[in-house]
């Protein structure tokens, strides 16, 4: 039982904590900056993707100035936690017991995995909403589409499949990161962070 909790709530020492606050903080800005200009080009591609569903939902986040600011703003509060807990947990993995300047370069790179995931799986929900084309069969999407009063059915379902596949690839890269990237098993358990010189 202790080992179980010990996995669910591991330790963490003191002074890794800021250094994997800080990896997160970056990760949340770099995912937010990416869901801002993520929902602006799927914004072009389907406006009632945002208009008829996304504006509802995020109602009380309108800052009042339009409606490519309200897409952006949706954009940033869809993504940022996303970027904050995978780039934690890829702190939370790489940063102890390492010298920081590696760790921090392994967390970026396993952000940028997670990011070129997401990127990728994006381009492929596009892809495959433009091999279904505008004649294909959208009638399970019917009741939906007719709450929502979608006058642009091809347009709404781009714009889903590309934000649902961005999840799922953003996932896809942070499991793919997190087995592909591992600590440096050279690295002294009991290691102080390297000092700059001058």
């Amino acid at each position: 039982m202790p080992s179980v909790l010990r996995r669910l709530a591991p330790r963490v020492a003191l002074a890794d904590l800021p250094w994997m606050l800080g990896a997160a903080v970056v990760g949340a800005v770099i995912a937010g900056v990416y869901g801002v200009v993520h929902d602006q080009i799927t914004y072009a591609i389907g406006p009632e993707y945002f208009t008829n569903f996304k504006f509802h939902q995020f109602q009380g986040a309108d800052p009042g100035l339009g409606d490519r600011v309200f897409v952006g703003t949706i954009g940033l509060l869809a993504t940022w936690w996303v970027g904050f807990f995978a780039a934690w947990f890829l702190a939370r993995r790489l940063i102890p017991n390492q010298p920081r300047r590696v760790a921090c370069g392994q967390v970026l790179k396993g952000f940028a995995v997670v990011l070129a995931c997401g990127l990728l799986a994006g381009v492929g929900g596009y892809a495959y909403g433009l091999w279904r084309g505008p004649d294909a069969d959208y009638s399970s999407w019917a009741p939906m589409l007719r709450r929502l009063q979608v006058t642009d059915t091809w347009a709404f379902a781009r714009v889903a499949y590309i934000h649902n596949a961005s999840y799922l690839g953003g996932l896809v890269g942070l499991v793919a990161a997190l087995v592909l990237i591992r600590p440096i098993p050279s690295a002294p358990p009991d290691q102080a962070p390297p000092r700059d010189s001058g």
